[in-house]
Formats: C-alpha cells, sequence, structure tokens
C-alpha cells in the first residue's frame, strides 16, 4: 500500500526479540567488527549466492543457513588458496584440509542446486514505485 503525500512511510523496526543475524543487522554473532575484509567477503558471498536463488525474501530459512556455511567455506579455501601462493613449504596435512573443505563446499552447493533462480521480470509500475522510493524528499520552505 502506499503511503499519502506528506505522510511518514510506516518502516517496520528490527524485532528486539531477535538476533541481529535474523533481524539483518550484522553478518555473524558476537563483537566482530561488521567492517572487517572477512565480513565484508563474506557478506559479498551471501548476497551472490542469494541473488542466484531469486533473492533472501525467496529462500527458506534452511537455504539461508546453507548459504552462510558456504560463504564460510569459501572465504576459508580462498585463504588457503592464498596461502599455496605465498607459501611454498605447505605440507600435505594443509593439501588434506583444502580438498576435505572443497568437497563440504561442493555437497553444499549441491543440496543448494546450482543452477541460478531467475527472478521475476520487473514491470514498469514495480521500477517507477522503486524509483518513487529512493527519491530524497523536497525540503519543507
Amino acid at each position: 500500500m502506499d503511503h499519502l503525500p506528506g505522510q511518514p512511510s510506516f518502516s517496520p523496526q528490527p524485532s528486539p526479540q531477535r538476533s541481529k543475524i535474523a533481524n539483518g543487522s550484522a553478518t555473524l554473532l558476537g563483537g566482530k567488527d561488521e567492517r572487517s575484509v572477512y565480513v565484508r567477503r563474506m557478506k559479498e558471498v551471501i548476497a551472490e549466492h542469494a541473488e542466484d536463488r531469486g533473492g533472501p525474501d525467496a529462500m527458506s530459512a534452511a537455504e539461508k543457513s546453507m548459504v552462510r556455511r558456504v560463504a564460510v567455506l569459501t572465504i576459508e579455501l580462498e585463504k588457503l588458496e592464498t596461502r599455496f601462493a605465498e607459501d611454498p613449504t605447505v605440507t600435505d596435512k594443509t593439501v588434506d584440509q583444502y580438498s576435505r573443505m572443497a568437497g563440504n563446499l561442493g555437497r553444499l552447493l549441491e543440496r543448494l542446486g546450482l543452477k541460478r533462480k531467475e527472478k521475476a521480470p520487473r514491470t514498469i509500475e514495480g521500477h517507477l514505485a522503486a524509483k518513487r522510493k529512493t527519491k530524497p524528499e523536497p525540503a519543507a520552505a
């Protein structure tokens, strides 16, 4: 429902009864800095996979949970790949760990489905409504 001009729009506040992760105001539990490289990369990976699944609103709780695990495994594998490139003395144990993590990531991705879900095409009315929402209100004189 559209709001009337001059009337404040209602946007629901995050519930204090839910965790910051459930409210969408945090990526990790605890005091982790949400601006860290790790958290920024995690948000990127989560957003990419959520987009492939039709967006967060189209995902079930189980899919969201699996996407978070996919993000963590992806980041940890990327860290190991950087280590392989920089450290010529990587042990067999590290290679084994990498291999097991890659296998687990592959299984999670198979469970999620590797095919991208297309979003419903946006109508012109939806586009114009979104533009109106992002347009700043003129200042009152």
